[in-house]
């Protein structure tokens, strides 16, 4: 078996699709189902099932990947040179929600990439998150604890939502005194059918049948919209108060939600996973204080 047919598995393995993993590699997807259909003859076994969504591994396929990820972190362990911490090396795909992705990692991922600079890292933060237990990332950081598959997971940290207005808003509007005072204001929040999680229909929990003027899919469309003065909108706290321009209203009002780190049982063991599982882990007890809103105080009294 060539090195170089595990690489092309591992593509489309990782990737759901010959023709992204063909963009990955740099050869067109017919080579790359070529080089997919030579290695199950070698194998005489059927790596992948094809569906709607793309190719899925079988359960030989998921048996070959764990072997082939065993030797794609040999091989990079042997071009980075000498062992050790700094010389870690290959891709970490990180699947994150919009708000942790943007707000949490992507100010601070480059810290770790100077840590590890043989780790290449995939940062996939939108509306949904890619699964550990398909493959599709090496880490991902979720609202819920998962209760199947076979997966590791533990809470990385909690966090803290609150509403906030801009202050150019309160004082077109006036102070909101109360909760029953914001169904006379325009609400910032989700859309139901484009909610990718639960923990993500928190409306209920402020007042009963309370509804959002503006909808939108994103957190940071949320974030800018009352940032412009638009309206009401209820933000976590590391991006609230990451503005100065919006205060907080209503201190009384606090909702609380937790981030889950969750990797997958044969690849937790990884020295580069584990590297980003100790780094992200100091990372947000680092940022507690931020995460769970406790630098910052709510709208000065002339906002209430």
């Amino acid at each position: 078996m060539h090195w170089d047919d595990l690489r092309f598995f591992l593509a489309v393995a990782r990737l759901g699709q010959l023709s992204r993993a063909s963009v990955v590699l740099g050869v067109d997807a017919t080579t790359v189902g070529r080089r997919i259909r030579r290695l199950e003859l070698r194998l005489e076994q059927r790596l992948f099932e094809q569906t709607r969504d793309g190719h899925v591994l079988t359960e030989a396929g998921e048996h070959l990947m764990t072997r082939a990820e065993a030797i794609e972190q040999s091989i990079s362990e042997v071009e980075s040179g000498p062992a050790g911490d700094t010389q870690l090396a290959g891709l970490i795909r990180i699947s994150a929600s919009e708000g942790f992705g943007t707000w949490l990692l992507a100010h601070h991922i480059g810290s770790f990439v100077e840590a590890y600079p043989g780790i290449r890292v995939d940062l996939v933060a939108n509306n949904g998150f890619l699964s550990p237990s398909k493959r599709e990332a090496d880490v991902a950081i979720l609202l819920a604890r998962p209760r199947t598959g076979p997966l590791i997971s533990k809470k990385v940290s909690d966090y803290v939502l609150r509403p906030y207005a801009s202050h150019a808003y309160l004082q077109r509007h006036g102070p909101i005194r109360d909760v029953d005072a914001l169904r006379s204001h325009c609400l910032i929040g989700y859309i139901p059918e484009f909610v990718y999680a639960p923990e993500l229909l928190y409306m209920d929990e402020i007042a009963p049948d309370l509804e959002p003027t503006i909808r939108s899919s994103s957190i940071n469309a949320q974030y800018r919209m009352a940032a412009a003065g638009v309206g009401v909108a209820v933000l976590p706290c590391f991006i609230g108060d990451a503005d100065p321009s919006l205060a907080r209203i209503l201190p009384e009002l606090h909702i609380n939600r937790s981030f889950w780190l969750v990797t997958h049982q044969q690849t937790r063991q990884m020295a580069r996973i584990q590297a980003f599982v100790e780094w992200i882990t100091e990372l947000s007890r680092q940022r507690r204080d931020r995460m769970m809103g406790n630098l910052r105080q709510c709208a000065p009294e002339d906002d209430r």
